[in-house]
């Protein structure tokens, strides 16, 4: 099929990007109100879901599902005709976009009439009057700008809005911290505004409701009445959205939210800012528009600081310029630097206390007036040692030393005098008088809320926190210091990103005080300007959706009446991102096709049928080769000396010379043997060179730059074994020694002719396997059709061969850009959700009719871990036999995530863990059967029995003081752990509810009643 014929349907309908309004075609119109009418009927099933007299289940139908069909799901109900207007701002620091759905007229915005919603004491920003101008104007918007820039002033404006219009606004925040930061701080200024958080729930019935935007997904899954009364929902750090875990709940939400509520999403600065809004427009049929503005109020001057150096080094001044020579300065003073820096880096990775390099900054700081000061490192324990090793150090006055203590005292009031003695109460006291804090999860929350209110005050001057710090209030430093270029992610230990720099160091520089904010960078090990540049002035990371399927969501949507779970996934920003790049790739593949039609050649034909036998013949060599490896014909051959070609991956090293073999354990397979070559090949010498990783060496050829060490290779490295052997020094390391073996292999090579003979496997290796003889005679057939063919009598055979690959790449180019465009076409995740559906059907919590059986009933209620485990362990009735703190216990392993050393249980708990793990193993096993793959032995490992005996003696009643004694994790990693495991069995109440256990719902009842008490659940100082 000719790709223009294929793709026509495809180009009727690009994204225009146009400031001219759009003719209105009456055809037009009247498909696009059928498909918003359609949208609607969607929506309104969302509208009935309701809870009943037994815990929230929703009313079930057993009417079968209907399924979009893929012609439904195409590109023209995702992108058909969305313009994107301009609107003049007058400020070259702020734009204005806006996208239209199709066949809505563009209008611009008007001022509103009369008294705002709300007046600010202070003179507004470009980009906040344009944002206040869309919320004027009863139009959805997305506010894009740096950390600390005053996008919160967006936010306040849509509440006061809302309270002058009678309606409800929701205000929604990615972590439980921020969202009780907030409530007090709209609390303070509206009166009327309430908080639920699962864990906290003050004033429900409020107008303006703050709440996590989990607490939001489930009212709009269960179709609370309030959803009903909301005319616009405030979405604070939107770009959370990208976050592995939990960025499909923002995704989800947004989706399931009402098309006749506004709303205002509130994001650090992002690259694709428009993308996202076209999606939202897309999927609400509404404007939605995008301000956007990289402007910082206080200018950031970026230096680096090398380790071991004698000072600093401005890299980027105030105008965002980057020195190259500043640069490259810092880099010699790392050089020069040398044993220090190394030093330095061996005792951050042995967490050792204290480091002159960071005291050198800090004094540094404080004596040029750059407190107050944030210092990020990347590690809970690297930030207390450093925090420790300021003892000398004393940054606050007498009176602030008071201050500090009456702050202090008045936070931990509210607990028990035993929780008040705690260790972790105690030692942080003499850091906070002398104005040094730390910031980081391992800390009890009270504590980490006491820091950020003293930080607030001015009271703490130096702050050791870890990343999680730059989320959340408004807390800008005159100073922000990393303490590492580098970070481990879990898997490397990589270069922090742009996105992760931006914004960490946005904190700098504190708006009205600051007329600048400095920025510094510890760099302990040699990098390139380019690295420096990704890291300090690389653009930020995009929104890009991490979209994916749960149980919980598909059984939800499920329960509804007539709702599709297709229909989620097609209007996800997963799919319409996919989407987006199909005009691109038309583009991609027309350029393709015709350069492929540009080839023309009299002998192809020829040359096809020509490269067909020389395949065949390579493959026959190789299963020839395959056979000659085995170690039962390979071991009699593998003598000293002997010459052997070799290649690692891409790095082919030639003929080298085997030194000798060993037999290893496979390190792919403790129960297999493999035989390994010690081999000298001769590899470039100005390298760092690692014989153990041939990867990392490249095949020396230049007699001048080439050096000879010995490297062990497995023998399926080996592509040809010869019939030579040559006589190799002894120590081949000398310079006498590596002479001689570029004499030898050179004169050998001379010699031969470059054709070196090889051993035959029949008259030489004796191989008796019959396969062998016909691989033989196979070869020497394709060998001589191979030299008789007409192909081989040409004199420009080579330069044909080169013209026909580049027409090969090009065929390959197009058919991988075709593929990938299919792949976008289709809508991704649905064999995914067919293979759930298979999974959810064996285990018992489908019909074949698609509706809900009672284990899917139960699992609706479970979201806050593992759904499906879960109800398999509640139904089997795993639970029945458990006491209270037994059942704690067992919960706390689908809740903790922290490393810890292995603990020790008692019979009775190692019981519980090991029916978890069959439970786990069962699960796992029936979801591989159904093509939903998991590492059977990774999954059940995720189940993470760390905290179990803590859990037990805290449900059992002991004192915190007690539990923290047993265990080396972070106070308020327990204290996390607790909190999670108490919203666990908040919804292993309701699941019991929905399978009418009433014995089972007492037990979980009395467990989260003995879990809530202390310093674990001591409230928030902000509520």
């Amino acid at each position: 099929m000719d790709f223009f014929d294929e793709v026509a349907d495809e180009q009727k309908v690009p994204i225009s990007l146009e400031d001219e309004e759009t003719a209105e075609d009456p055809m037009k119109k009247l498909e696009a109100d059928k498909k918003r009418k359609a949208r609607e009927e969607t929506e309104s099933l969302l509208a009935r879901m309701a809870t009943d007299d037994g815990g929230g289940m929703f009313e079930e139908t057993v009417a079968k599902r209907a399924r979009i069909e893929e012609e439904e799901e195409n590109t023209d109900d995702r992108m058909e005709n969305i313009v994107v207007h301009t609107i003049q701002t007058n400020n070259e620091n702020c734009t204005h976009e806006v996208a239209i759905p199709p066949n809505s007229k563009f209008r611009q915005l008007e001022p509103k009439n009369g008294e705002p919603a709300k007046y600010y004491p202070f003179q507004l920003d470009a980009f906040q009057k344009q944002a206040i101008l869309c919320i004027d104007n009863n139009e959805s918007v997305l506010v894009s700008a740096h950390t600390s820039a005053g996008k919160t002033v967006v936010a306040t404006y849509a509440i006061a809005q809302c309270l002058r219009e009678k309606q409800r606004v929701i205000y929604t925040s990615p972590i439980k911290a921020l969202s009780n930061q907030k409530y007090r701080e709209l609390e303070e200024e509206f009166k009327d505004v309430g908080l639920m958080t699962g864990d906290v729930t003050i004033n429900p019935d409020a107008s303006c409701l703050v709440m996590t935007t989990e607490i939001l997904r489930s009212m709009l899954y269960r179709g609370s009445e309030i959803i009903k009364e909301v005319g616009w929902v405030v979405y604070d750090e939107i770009h959370y959205m990208r976050d592995k875990e939990r960025g499909v709940v923002w995704e989800e939400t947004i989706i399931l939210m009402s098309s006749n509520v506004k709303q205002a999403f509130l994001s650090a600065t992002i690259p694709n800012a428009r993308e996202f809004a076209q999606w939202v427009c897309s999927i609400k049929q509404q404007p939605v528009n995008v301000v956007y503005t990289d402007y910082r109020p206080t200018p950031l001057q970026h230096f680096i600081y090398p380790v071991g150096g004698e000072g600093m080094y401005e890299v980027v001044n105030v105008k965002g310029e980057f020195r190259e020579d500043k640069f490259n300065d810092a880099m010699s003073g790392l050089a020069t630097a040398g044993d220090s820096a190394g030093s330095f880096q061996k005792r951050r990775t042995n967490g050792t206390q204290g480091d002159s390099n960071v005291l050198k900054i800090i004094r540094s700081v404080a004596t040029n007036d750059g407190l107050n000061c944030i210092v990020f490192s990347f590690s809970r324990k690297e930030c207390e040692s450093y925090a420790i090793s300021l003892k000398d150090m004393d940054f606050n006055q007498a009176h602030e030393k008071g201050m500090v203590k009456s702050v202090y005292e008045s936070a931990i009031s509210q607990l028990s005098p035993e929780d008040q003695n705690l260790p972790q109460i105690l030692n942080i006291l003499p850091l906070l008088k002398r104005g040094i804090g730390v910031h980081h999860s391992g800390l009890m929350p009270i504590l980490k809320e006491t820091i950020e209110i003293l930080f607030g005050e001015g009271l703490v001057k130096v702050l050791f926190a870890t990343e999680t710090f730059s989320m959340g209030l408004n807390m800008p430093a005159r100073t922000v210091v990393f303490t590492s270029a580098r970070k481990f992610d879990g898997t490397d230990n990589r270069y922090i990103s742009s996105g992760e720099y931006i914004q960490m160091a946005g904190r700098a520089g504190r708006r009205g005080k600051d007329d600048r904010g400095t920025v510094i960078l510890m760099v302990d090990s040699a990098m390139s300007s380019d690295d420096a540049k990704q890291i300090i002035k690389g653009a930020t990371d995009p929104l890009n959706s991490q979209f994916r399927l749960t149980y919980n969501m598909v059984l939800n949507l499920m329960r509804v009446e007539g709702m599709a779970v297709s229909w989620i996934i097609n209007n996800s920003f997963h799919q319409f991102q996919s989407y987006s790049k199909i005009p691109e790739i038309d583009k991609k593949c027309v350029q393709a096709e015709k350069k492929v039609a540009s080839f023309k050649f009299s002998w192809e034909t020829d040359m096809c049928t020509y490269l067909d036998v020389q395949n065949q013949l390579e493959k026959t060599r190789q299963d020839i080769l395959k056979i000659q490896r085995e170690p039962k014909h390979l071991v009699g051959f593998l003598h000293s000396g002997r010459l052997l070609k070799v290649k690692s991956g891409d790095r082919d090293f030639k003929w080298g010379i085997l030194n000798q073999f060993r037999k290893e354990i496979n390190p792919n397979d403790k129960n297999d043997t493999i035989y390994v070559c010690d081999m000298i090949v001769a590899v470039k010498d100005d390298q760092k060179l690692d014989p153990t990783n041939p990867a990392t060496l490249t095949p020396g050829f230049d007699l001048s730059r080439r050096k000879w060490i010995r490297v062990p290779m497995s023998t399926d490295r080996i592509t040809a074994i010869s019939a030579i052997r040559l006589k190799i020094p002894a120590h081949i390391e000398s310079q006498d020694a590596q002479f001689r073996l570029d004499t030898v292999m050179t004169a050998a090579m001379k010699r031969l002719g470059g054709d070196v003979p090889l051993l035959d496997p029949i008259t030489d290796m004796d191989i008796r396997n019959p396969e062998i003889h016909v691989l033989v005679d196979r070869e020497k057939t394709l060998k001589s059709r191979l030299e008789n063919h007409r192909m081989s009598n040409r004199a420009d055979l080579e330069d044909c061969k080169k013209q026909y690959e580049v027409k090969l790449d090009a065929i390959k180019e197009f058919e991988a850009l075709k593929a990938e465009r299919k792949g976008l076409k289709s809508t991704l995740h649905l064999e995914e959700l067919d293979n759930r559906k298979r999974v959810l059907r064996r285990l018992g919590y489908l019909r074949n009719d698609d509706s809900l059986e009672l284990k899917g009933r139960v699992a609706c209620e479970l979201s806050a871990s593992d759904e499906l485990i879960l109800t398999e362990m509640l139904l089997k009735g795993l639970f029945n036999s458990l006491d209270v703190a037994q059942t704690a216990a067992l919960l706390s392993c689908f809740v903790f995530q922290d490393n810890c050393s292995a603990p020790k249980l008692s019979s009775e708990l190692q019981t519980c863990l090991s029916e978890l793990h069959e439970q786990a193993r069962h699960v796992a096993k029936v979801s591989n059967e159904c093509k939903m793959e998991i590492v059977e032995d990774k999954y059940v490992s995720s189940f993470n029995p760390g905290l179990m005996d803590v859990v037990s003696q805290w449900v059992n009643g002991a004192s915190f003081n007690e539990i923290v004694k047993t265990t080396d994790v972070f106070e308020g990693s327990i204290i996390r752990c607790l909190r999670r495991l108490e919203e666990v069995l908040r919804e292993m109440i309701n699941a019991a509810k929905a399978c009418a256990n009433s014995e089972l719902e007492q037990k979980f009842e009395e467990a989260r009643k003995n879990l809530k008490r202390d310093i674990v659940f001591a409230a928030s100082l902000y509520l």
